[in-house]
């Protein structure tokens, strides 16, 4: 075998020296062999930082009325057709499940003469944290034989864009460019442009499908999502100028600026709200003048002072920027045109121009928004504002946070960290209805088991990182899914990773049940105080934690539940045993009695409402204490605090308790970030000092505003029966309605003349049961109207 691996490197070396969207098509994947070869720069060994550029022209008889391809690229590429972009991708992956996405370019070929031209970059060292990568290249097929004139092969061009440089230095979410418009190959995506001195591209090998060859190169499979959005939006507001007056309406309206010779001047530019956006900038003339663009979330107090705090977020005047840069250099023509090769999160836009002996002419900056096009299919209708807010900025936040996978933050990772990733999934569900982001999610979690057993923190990413507790939280999203969305087969297929992470977490546990010298990061929550570390709950003179074991407890009885259902009985009373004894030990060993609270280690000189709120979600609380455990919850400030993040355990734990009719007294972190000026919710509840100004594990109120307050739950898995509990706490008058796998679950709650008057319209073949002040109804499919 390694033989034949030497001559597949050799043979690839040999030949190397040689050498507006379109609408996601459905057409079903090529079920043949592929033909196609994966190409790239001739004479080049496609493991450093590079931009090239392929092209091939092609004739056709007659405009078709249908044109699918399939296409895809290491690290990203975009798609042209006769000038158009047509597609972007490929989705993130690895290289056992190397995506491909699938365009029809029918709408954009005519008949005659065509271009179809791509931009292919390899980041290199400085690529994302989630871009896995084998070497730059480029494929695409034909989905029948009739397309496969577009094939790739050496019947292609390849050039590489020696105008490109990477702006180096650490960040995960990779770095910026310096882009050359001297050196830089314009106009390449035209029908007549001019190609004769391009090079022929160079055959690497065959492409595959996944299970069709060895696995060398990369596996290919068909992407189960769709294009993302790409909406244009202008920046509406320039908050500061030095060295130059500018003129009333730029950069809202198209406006021509002029930087005069010799000069140095910024300006900043003020989105209003983050966002995640392509940035075009237009510009003329000024020969060798450089431009610099530096994004940034927000502001900072005094850099030297402080270190990276920040105030308000809308405050510009005596602030320091700092944020990740591109430039571009001039080569004084007329109709330049520059925009980034993969989007940039940010606020505000730093714009520095410093002219050499001629003026230049900024002809326009603007940007286009992109994200996974989630629509928002639910309805929260109430006159209280403040809650209005808090959905529009929850929304804004999980959409910023959800690409071809989600993320913890758009700004500084992009990486799909599970524990976030429970938290958006529910979001999805509750929001939009769409659960194809999710599935992938909870696919490529699975493709990232370790040999273990454990998942990996985060997937895909191309260096290791592992955080034990969330392969908890994965058995949870299994559960989730399974509860929400109507197809129990897909979660069937998962328990085989499901059994492999608790046997992994079992290994740890001692005679008790009680986790003891778990490896790797056992990551909580971003709390410190006595016992925590890094994040990392108190552990007991025993070595065990109670944060450790209730969380491995719960996955146990979502594990039983799940293979109870549709797993084999054999699991579902293994996890049941391993349960109860669990439930025993933990009652036995962190409860107080005296102070009716669960300790978070047995020398019982500690607390959290982390432990106690998992307690009371894993049954462990009895009915009689429960009332003084959740009191004790919100008001002993002794309790190690949750943050915002943890907020969405407490609060489901308060409203089991009975209180979930203060669900609104309970939103003090999301109004400080309101104050502080910020348009998405911040990683931590210690704004000042929060490194991201995005993090969508903090917009729980987006579910808890339907699950919680109208009370709309899943009582069945799939989604197939529902209960109605709402806590309205101090509203007299709401409605509203949620996305189902069967239709929609609306509800309108109003009260007049001292009675409620109650609206609940559930999806055809869907039952339910409305809990009111304890008192149950029965709801059946249609609409239900009582008077309580």
């Amino acid at each position: 075998m390694s033989k034949l691996f030497s001559a597949l490197l050799a043979l690839c070396s040999f030949l190397l020296t040689q050498c507006s969207y379109a609408q996601f098509a459905t057409a079903d994947p090529v079920g043949r062999p592929w033909n196609a070869n994966w190409i790239a720069a001739p004479n080049d060994p496609g493991t450093g930082y590079g931009v090239y550029y392929f092209r091939k022209n092609i004739d056709l008889a007659a405009k078709p009325a249908s044109f699918i391809i399939h296409v895809s690229a290491d690290n990203r590429y975009k798609l042209y057709v006769n000038g158009t972009l047509v597609s972007l991708g490929p989705a993130r992956g690895d290289t056992y499940y190397w995506n491909y996405e699938t365009v029809d370019l029918a709408p954009y070929l005519t008949a005659g003469k065509n271009m179809v031209a791509a931009l292919v970059f390899n980041e290199a060292e400085n690529r994302p944290e989630a871009q896995i990568t084998v070497r730059t290249a480029f494929i695409i097929q034909g989905n029948t034989p009739a397309e496969e004139i577009l094939n790739t092969n050496n019947t292609w061009k390849c050039i590489r864009d020696n105008g490109y440089q990477p702006v180096t230095g650490f960040f995960a979410a990779s770095t910026g460019e310096l882009v050359d418009m001297n050196q830089s190959v314009k106009g390449w995506t035209v029908l007549d442009f001019d190609d004769s001195s391009w090079p022929m591209a160079a055959n690497l090998f065959q492409g595959h499908l996944k299970g069709g060859s060895d696995g060398f190169g990369w596996m290919l499979v068909p992407s189960s999502l769709p294009q993302m959005e790409m909406t244009d939006e202008r920046i509406p507001a320039m908050r500061k100028a030095a060295g130059i007056t500018l003129p009333a309406g730029f950069p809202a309206t198209k406006t021509t600026v002029t930087i005069p010779a010799d000069t140095t001047v910024s300006f900043l530019l003020d989105q209003t709200h983050l966002t995640n956006a392509y940035i075009h900038l237009k510009f003329s003339k000024g020969k060798n003048a450089g431009i610099s663009m530096r994004y940034a979330e927000s502001l900072y107090d005094d850099l030297k002072k402080y270190g990276d705090r920040k105030g308000n977020r809308n405050d510009v005047d005596g602030k320091d920027f700092k944020g990740r840069k591109d430039s571009v250099i001039s080569d004084g023509s007329t109709g330049q045109s520059y925009t980034t090769l993969y989007w940039r999160s940010f606020r505000y836009i730093l714009v520095t121009v410093h002219t050499q002996g001629e003026p230049l002419v900024i002809d326009d900056i603007s940007g286009t928004f992109t994200g996974y096009p989630f629509k928002f299919n639910a309805a929260f209708n109430t006159g209280n504002t403040e809650i209005k807010k808090i959905l529009d900025i929850g929304w804004r936040t999980a959409r910023l946070c959800a690409m071809e996978t989600y993320f913890d933050c758009p700004y500084y990772e992009q990486l799909q960290y599970i524990g976030d990733t429970r938290i958006q999934a529910m979001i999805s569900y509750y929001n939009s209805g769409d659960e194809r982001l999710a599935r992938n999610a909870i696919n490529l979690m699975d493709h990232s088991r370790t040999t273990e057993g454990v998942t990996q923190s985060r997937w895909p990413t191309h260096s290791t990182q592992i955080i034990s507790t969330f392969s908890l939280w994965y058995v949870g999203m299994l559960h989730d899914y399974w509860m929400y969305r109507a197809d129990s087969n897909f979660i069937k297929d998962k328990l085989v990773g499901e059994r492999v992470v608790l046997d992994f977490f079992n290994k740890y546990q001692g005679a008790d049940g009680s986790v003891r010298g778990l490896p790797y990061w056992n990551f909580i929550d971003w709390v410190g105080g006595k016992g925590w570390d890094f994040a990392m709950p108190p552990k007991g003179t025993d070595g065990a934690s109670a944060i450790l074991d209730l969380q491995l407890l719960m996955a146990y009885q979502w594990a039983a539940e799940l293979e109870g259902a549709m797993g084999m009985q054999a699991y579902a009373a293994l996890y049941q045993q391993r349960a109860s004894q669990l439930q025993r030990t933990i009652r036995a060993k962190y409860w107080n009695a005296a102070r009716k609270l669960y300790a978070d280690t047995d020398q019982k000189d500690v607390y959290s409402q982390h432990a106690n709120a998992l307690a009371v979600l894993a049954g462990l609380v009895n009915k009689q204490d429960l009332p003084e455990l959740c009191q004790h919850l919100l008001q002993d400030k002794s309790l190690t605090q949750c943050t915002i993040y943890f907020k969405y355990y407490l609060h489901q734990a308060l409203a089991k308790g009975g209180l979930g009719d203060d669900y609104l007294k309970w939103l003090d972190v999301w109004r400080d970030n309101i104050k502080m000026g910020l348009t998405t919710w911040a990683e931590v509840s210690d704004l000042p000092n929060s490194r991201s100004d995005c993090h969508a594990w903090g917009a729980s109120p987006n579910i808890e505003f339907f699950r919680m307050v109208l009370g709309i739950d899943s009582d069945a898995p799939g989604f197939r029966r529902i209960k109605i509990e709402p806590h309205l706490g101090e509203l007299k008058a709401v409605s509203g309605e949620i996305p189902h796998p069967a239709g929609k679950v609306a509800v309108a709650y109003a009260l007049e003349g001292g009675k409620w008057k109650v609206k609940v319209v559930l999806p055809e073949g869907i039952t339910g049961t409305l809990v009111w002040k304890g008192k149950k109804y029965g709801l059946k499919a249609g609409e239900n109207r009582l008077e309580i």
